[in-house]
């Protein structure tokens, strides 16, 4: 197979570098499937990965990208043959493994799923990992008995890729939500993906009290720090609040109140390392009841594999609304 274009990291306590290099399949880690990719995404992690801001890898170096969609061309398992149309998520990549930023890509047989029915390749991708995590969070809330007549459900960070496909999946299973951003730019936008509300992340910040009067039946967070803490505090008896994201910062402070005085549940969401057998459930439902309708208008652009370094820091410093999809292969 011929030599093809990857955006691989370096990354050591000297720095980072990143670009497009040339690599053949050998270069590659290990895996048991060989896939064309066809389209990836560009998720917070990715820039934190590509720009050095973070130390996402645990080896180095990788291919970046924690997505990837394509079409198998080689397998050495019976369980995918060539011509498969699949899709890979977390599990490692970008972080142990190379990741879907280039034109093949090489992985063990259990990450891989197959695309679901009822999702084109660029819908998983425009999906991606953070349409994932969105509907892994409304698969909790599920799980943890939230009811729509319980009252509205906070969705902080909402403009961004995760809170985007929270909001318009929750809107689509008939729940009322609080939509919560800074940009005063973007309330037409989470109004047409399905808010009941949407609010600056000023109206957040209530208190400093143990407890606070009840403004909402559960959250979800991408935020953290004082939001969280703030959240959890007036969230309403036996709610639920998912924390998925450090935007805020990585601590923060809560008393034992909202959980032995009112039952409020936190919870944890972790897309990367999800159970295999949960992560093909929730695609699956992506595909079908939690697909989300407003796809094309979260979708904000397309770019290629040299135009990640730039999209990288347009993300970080809060300049990208929705999702991005990358194009890795044209043909």
């Amino acid at each position: 197979m011929k030599n093809f274009s990857a955006f691989r990291i370096h990354s050591d306590n000297k720095g980072t570098q990143a670009g497009i290099e040339q690599l053949s399949i050998d270069d590659l880690c290990e895996g048991d499937v060989v896939i064309k990719v066809k389209y990836s995404s560009v998720n917070y992690k990715d820039a934190l990965a590509g720009s050095g801001r973070a130390q996402i890898l645990r080896r180095s170096p990788l291919v970046g990208g924690i997505d990837l969609a394509g079409e198998v061309i080689e397998s050495t398992t019976g369980e995918f043959v060539p011509g498969d149309h699949v899709l890979v998520n977390g599990s490692g990549l970008s972080e142990t493994h190379d990741g879907g930023y280039a034109e093949f890509a090489r992985v063990p047989k259990d990450w891989v799923v197959p695309l679901p029915k009822g999702l084109s390749l660029s819908q998983a991708m425009i999906i991606g990992t953070a349409g994932f995590t969105a509907a892994l969070c409304v698969h909790l809330l599920e799980q943890n008995k939230q009811k729509i007549d319980d009252g509205p459900i906070v969705v902080t960070g909402a403009s961004g890729g995760v809170g985007s496909f929270s909001i318009n999946i929750l809107h689509k299973l008939g729940f009322k939500t609080i939509a919560v951003t800074g940009k005063k730019n973007s309330f037409d936008y989470l109004y047409e993906l399905g808010a009941t509300k949407v609010v600056g992340r000023e109206k957040i910040q209530i208190g400093d009290g143990v407890l606070e009067k009840t403004r909402w039946a559960g959250a979800i967070d991408n935020v953290g720090g004082d939001t969280l803490s703030a959240l959890v505090r007036a969230t309403k008896p036996w709610g639920n609040v998912v924390s998925v994201g450090i935007a805020g910062g990585v601590k923060f402070e809560l008393s034992t109140m909202p959980f032995i005085i009112r039952g409020v549940n936190l919870l944890g969401v972790s897309s990367s390392n999800c159970p295999q057998t949960l992560r093909k459930e929730i695609w699956n439902r992506l595909g079908d009841e939690l697909h989300p309708d407003q796809i094309a208008k979260i979708h904000s652009n397309t770019v290629k594999l040299e135009d990640l370094p730039q999209t990288f820091e347009k993300l970080l410093n809060n300049e990208i609304q929705g999702r991005t999809l990358v194009e890795v292969n044209s043909d």
